[in-house]
């Protein structure tokens, strides 16, 4: 296959193709794909030409995808890809820019801009610092490497040089998202390794005075402690200047995890749900949910960049050069990086924080609707006010006969709308998260029409 102008032009020509196919058709399409064979096609000895190769990805893998990019995919957090990043991720290929070290390329001025703006974007201090990941599970890694790396500063070790071994570290959290769990147990503390706070009433936020007594009692030498902002479930909210408040009375690292709760920001400012945040040591946002550019793009910020720099710097004669800032490639886990920031720059650059704003206050306003209805419906039961975008719901049993799993096989199974399950309380559940730009009021009555024909 050789490079050439024309071939530009083919190029060119195919991926405009798809992508107007794909996206006429996802209001069309199920949202949740039912062809999930894996493509019946042997490893090539020989290459196909591309105009073969453009044809099978249409005919062949374009029918098996889910509607995820569209307004009623309403799994987990999902965001959508709005058209200026799609845009400018086409680009972010077409650049190719290592993103590792400065000195050759804009693409590493571009990225520390970016991090100032979503800083300015959530009101948050300039004196966090970071970088852009692979998104929130990434993010969160790098929490737990910076935080293990304050506790060894307070016993005197240097984790990222000599282990683990004589560390001595209490972790405590009420309910840490499971990429935050995950973290925990790659960074060598263990899965299991840390303390549940109860959780406030009815809620999944953390109750403080269960958390002083559980500090005052701790005879570790190092502490760390895991807020939300935005459970994963609930979407409840931790009371972070009461935490904050312990965690420097008591010495403690305050990791907020903040994925995509910390947008509420944008709808009630720094008095609203998220304050407090900015007193916290290090900061986990995820810029492709409710940010809307496309996978993979999350963000560590910490106000211990030195930390961070010391768990992920390595020397080596070919990476010596002369920064101003410190590289990128100090600062996470990949040496090579992709120059993810650019779909997060461009989409600032082009709706800027008042087009975000109106984006999350629709998502919102459609889970309203949603929440209303069900509050209302003989079918449903509505577990708990919807706050956010987030809305929790179960059948009514004697109504449907139907258990939440069999209600959430049957609405995927329409294609109408794509839901996950959660748990309430250690009741199932099924959990409804709007996410996504281009989520419409219309495809909110959609979901009702199905969730009604049940």
């Amino acid at each position: 296959m050789h490079y050439s102008p024309q071939m530009n032009q083919t190029i060119l020509d195919a991926l405009s193709r798809q992508f107007s196919v794909f996206h006429q058709t996802l209001n069309q399409r199920d949202v949740a794909s039912k062809q999930l064979e894996p493509l019946a096609i042997e490893f090539p000895e020989q290459g196909m030409s591309f105009k073969k190769l453009d044809q099978f990805i249409e005919t062949s893998v374009q029918p098996s995808l889910s509607a995820s990019n569209g307004g009623r995919y309403w799994g987990f957090v999902t965001g959508g890809a709005n058209p200026v990043a799609t845009y400018a991720d086409w680009l972010v290929t077409t650049f190719n820019q290592n993103v590792s070290k400065g000195g050759d390329s804009v693409a590493s001025a571009i990225e520390q801009q970016t991090l100032t703006w979503l800083c300015e974007l959530f009101q948050l201090p300039q004196k966090f610092k970071g970088i852009f990941t692979t998104g929130a599970t990434a993010a969160n890694l790098l929490a737990a490497f910076t935080a293990r790396q304050y506790a060894g500063q307070q016993q005197g070790i240097d984790v990222a040089k000599s282990g683990m071994k004589y560390l001595e570290v209490s972790i405590f959290s009420a309910t840490p998202h499971a990429s935050m769990v995950k973290s925990l147990g790659l960074a060598g503390f263990g899965q299991d390794n840390w303390q549940a706070i109860s959780c406030n009433t009815d809620e999944e936020s953390m109750n403080v005075v269960a958390l002083e007594k559980a500090l005052m009692k701790c005879s570790a030498h190092s502490k760390i402690v895991i807020a939300s902002a935005a459970t994963v479930t609930g979407t409840d909210y931790d009371d972070l200047i009461a935490i904050s408040a312990l965690c420097k009375k008591y010495n403690a690292w305050l990791h907020v995890d903040a994925a995509f709760g910390i947008f509420e920001r944008l709808i009630s400012g720094t008095e609203g749900k998220t304050k407090g945040i900015e007193h916290a040591d290090s900061i986990t946002l995820d810029c492709h949910k409710w940010l809307n550019v496309p996978y993979d793009c999350g963000v560590f910020l910490t106000k211990h960049l030195p930390l961070l720099q010391a768990c992920c710097e390595v020397t080596a004669p070919y990476l010596a050069g002369s920064e101003s800032d410190i590289p990128f490639m100090s600062l996470g886990i990949e040496n090579s990086r992709r120059f993810r920031a650019f779909p997060v720059w461009a989409t600032l650059m082009a709706y800027g924080r008042n087009g975000v704003r109106e984006n999350i206050k629709a998502n919102i306003h459609q889970a309203g609707i949603l929440a209303t209805w069900l509050n209302e419906s003989d079918k449903f039961v509505l577990i708990k006010p919807c706050e956010l975008n987030v809305v929790l719901f179960k059948p009514n049993l004697a109504m449907l006969n139907l258990s939440s799993d069999e209600c959430i096989a049957k609405l995927n199974e329409s294609g109408q709308v794509f839901l996950t399950p959660g748990s309430w309380q250690g009741q199932p559940i099924i959990r409804a998260a709007l996410s996504n730009w281009s989520t419409t009021d219309d495809d909110v009555q959609i979901v009702i029409n199905a969730l009604n024909n049940l």
